[in-house]
């Protein structure tokens, strides 16, 4: 996602957290306050980072992990992220399933790789295809203002809708001080209210190929925008190319035919959820599951082709030839 013609008129704050900038513009403010908001939704990513993510050991969900059978006292951020992950499973019928690190590690993703550095080869990986999980009925509980978790018997990753979650809390905190906002975190992105100078946000659809042009630009007002995509975080292992969408069905990296998946809603970690689940569709599906759940996507094929669903098309500015 990228706007970098709606700088004018905005304060702004970027941070590095979960391998990514993030970027937030705030309209109409050039305050100490302003400031003060921006940089406490910053904050808000880097908690959720140091709550859930899985290349720290010692993180609360690793510790979770290190035990998937018994309960494990987590922060807040991580209960509720480990919560929003299970109606995310529910919701897709099982489609999303954060329970693939195990295919993640044996393919080699044990830590950040340095995918902007070029080729990445994993050393001693594995790439098999394995049985389907059973289901995930992971157990929660909350006494005397403690929370614990217990995850059900596999570990987990909350990579993708970590971060989703994050975009969501973040918009929140800035929704509660009365700003027109943009954040912006990779592939992912929330619009609140207008943008400089009155409308929507415009928002573009960056090409997975790499091309400077976008795919396509999105008109956004109180809406986010995730991306699902193979174009950064794509590696070899055991002399294979692999990317980090794993099928939750195969243990295998999915999305046969396609590039990636952008989709538009009122929820950041949902449409981060539901970007993830069409690419897995597969270039012959996408279409089909876009249509039926009346999801507003966009998708780029392996030929560079990109089709719109119908729930998208009235956010559509702009789209390439």
């Amino acid at each position: 996602m990228s706007s970098p013609d709606l700088l004018e008129g905005c304060t702004s704050g970027t941070a590095r957290h979960m391998a990514t900038d993030v970027t937030i513009r705030l309209v109409g403010r050039d305050d100490a306050r302003a400031l003060s908001v921006v940089a406490a939704a910053l904050q808000e990513f880097g908690d959720v980072e140091a709550a859930c993510t899985r290349f720290d050991p010692a993180s609360p969900l690793m510790r979770a992990n290190a035990n998937p059978f018994g309960w494990c006292a987590v922060p807040k951020r991580c209960f509720d992220a480990v919560s929003e992950a299970h109606r995310a499973y529910q919701e897709t019928g099982g489609r999303f399933d954060p329970r693939v690190l195990g295919d993640l590690v044996a393919m080699g993703y044990r830590a950040t790789l340095p995918f902007s550095g070029g080729p990445v080869v994993a050393e001693e990986a594995v790439v098999r295809r394995r049985l389907a999980l059973p289901p995930w009925r992971p157990q929660f509980r909350v006494r005397a203002g403690t929370f614990a978790v217990r995850l059900g018997g596999l570990p987990i990753d909350l990579g993708g809708i970590g971060k989703g979650l994050a975009v969501r809390w973040a918009a929140d905190l800035l929704a509660a001080a009365g700003a027109d906002v943009l954040i912006e975190a990779g592939g992912d992105c929330m619009a609140r209210g207008h943008a400089p100078g009155g409308g929507p946000w415009h928002v573009g659809v960056e090409d997975p190929a790499g091309d400077v042009t976008p795919v396509a630009v999105l008109g956004l007002s109180d809406l986010a925008a995730t991306t699902s995509s193979t174009r950064v975080r794509h590696w070899t292992a055991a002399g294979r190319s692999v990317h980090h969408l794993v099928d939750p069905r195969t243990g295998l990296p999915g999305g046969r035919g396609m590039r990636s998946v952008t989709v538009v809603g009122p929820d950041p970690a949902m449409a981060e959820v539901w970007s993830k689940t069409l690419f897995l569709a597969g270039r012959h599906a996408v279409a089909t599951e876009a249509e039926q759940h009346g999801i507003a996507a966009c998708w780029v094929a392996d030929d560079g082709v990109a089709s719109f669903s119908t729930a998208i098309e009235p956010y559509v500015l702009w789209r390439r030839s």
